[in-house]
């Protein structure tokens, strides 16, 4: 067998920079074989200045969205934002599947290699049954009033099932891909689905107990502490949230809060998920972050395993609201931290490399190994795409880039 030969200034191998006397050995089609000394790997060795990485994994996007990139104006704050969504995402089919496909060679681009999308149709269907990336497509479930809990979710089940069958329907006619052989033929894991709540301020309690036994064994996600507005409504029963039921014409009459703050009034229904992506937490405080980690222990104390992941996506935090999460407070509590872009609407580019220089201008004690770290292997743990994904061990085809050192550049070698 023929090997590919790879060396550079270092190697992060998902959890460790390596000094630049490394060389990674990997087959052909992407297989990690070794990482060896330069001394014992031969010739042919392909030289890059930078550090080489497995590919990058965006745990929280929107590509449906693609085509509203720009049209809605920076700094909003979330409750303008939701509502601009909401009302102005109606485009011609065609249009937005073009924004999917470039958003898509956007990633690729830049060097991802697997995605947890939000969906909240079939629209990205077509584009996924490639399988050029990974997907851990989160079919999303929303609805405030109570009444509409049961219709609401029959008709994201209807999505979800489309996506767990593979199936697109083109007129008339039904395309029916094996998802899994063509996964493999394209050297990517099979699509991963699963019905998740929207937001804590969008789904009813009837709506969630809908969703619940749809978690076992899965990765959930949801938006979570996104605007300082939804504590308030949790705690008080107040807050701009209101303002937005009302040019929604929803009527809130029935929403009793609960004197606590969002994260804790609805983490537990989340419990028997296999891992728990929290997205955004901008306003997220440390009390709620110590909650998370005291029930977390308490559930692995009872020897059932759950991981929650708090996934940053700081571009949309300051498109939205202009403020950025408390990274700090999350690493001093030994956090596990993932990334993602959101979606074009809220961010100017689908680009980890811009998340991560980001952070680290706002939090520059964050290392380029922490932020590495974060955008692979944590990320392919969150999405249960770590057996393939995430890192340089053996057996598994991760993909390789070079990131110049100043993480200006990214180029995608496998």
């Amino acid at each position: 067998m023929a090997w590919l030969k790879f060396s550079a200034d270092t190697i992060f191998t998902g959890t460790d920079l390596l000094s630049n006397d490394k060389v990674l050995i990997i087959s052909e089609n992407g297989v990690i074989e070794n990482i060896v000394d330069r001394k014992d790997a031969g010739d042919d060795i392909k030289v890059h200045q930078g550090i080489l990485s497995p590919g990058f994994i965006n745990c929280h996007c929107h590509l449906e969205l693609s085509h509203m990139r720009g049209l809605i104006p920076e700094k909003t704050g979330l409750i303008d934002f939701v509502f601009k969504v909401v009302t102005q995402r109606h485009f011609a089919e065609e249009e937005i599947l073009d924004a999917i496909t470039k958003a898509e060679d956007e990633m690729l681009a830049n060097g991802i290699v697997a995605v947890g999308d939000i969906c909240n149709n079939t629209l990205t269907l077509a584009q996924k049954l490639q399988q050029r990336l990974a997907y851990y497509n989160f079919i999303e479930v929303s609805g405030w009033l109570p009444e509409i809990a049961e219709t609401r979710f029959a008709r994201s089940k209807g999505f979800y099932e489309e996506f767990v069958n593979g199936k697109l329907s083109i007129g008339n006619k039904a395309k029916v891909t094996n998802n899994k052989q063509q996964a493999t033929n394209n050297h990517q894991p099979p699509a991963s689905n699963a019905l998740v709540p929207h937001a804590p301020y969008s789904v009813s309690n009837e709506l969630w107990k809908f969703m619940q036994p749809y978690f076992g064994g899965k990765s959930i996600t949801i938006h979570n502490q996104e605007t300082s507005f939804e504590d308030e409504l949790f705690e008080k029963g107040s807050g701009d949230f209101l303002r937005m039921y009302q040019m929604m014409k929803l009527d809130n009459s029935f929403f009793k809060p609960t004197s606590k703050s969002s994260l804790q009034s609805y983490y537990n229904k989340l419990t028997e998920a296999e891992n728990i992506i929290l997205v955004h937490n901008t306003y997220t405080r440390e009390e709620d972050i110590v909650f998370v980690n005291e029930q977390a222990s308490a559930m692995n104390e009872s020897k059932r395993q759950l991981q929650t992941y708090f996934c940053l996506c700081i571009n949309a935090n300051l498109y939205i609201e202009d403020k950025v999460p408390p990274v700090d407070v999350l690493v001093k509590n030994n956090c596990n931290i993932v990334l993602g872009t959101d979606s074009l609407a809220s961010n100017w580019h689908l680009n980890l490399l811009s998340e991560m220089k980001n952070i680290q201008k706002h939090f520059p004690q964050v290392t380029h190994e922490q932020l590495l770290q974060w955008a692979t292997l944590n990320g392919a743990k969150a999405l249960q795409m770590d057996n393939a994904l995430g890192s340089f061990e053996k057996s598994k085809m991760p993909g390789v880039i070079c990131i110049a050192s100043d993480f200006n550049k990214v180029e995608r070698l496998i």
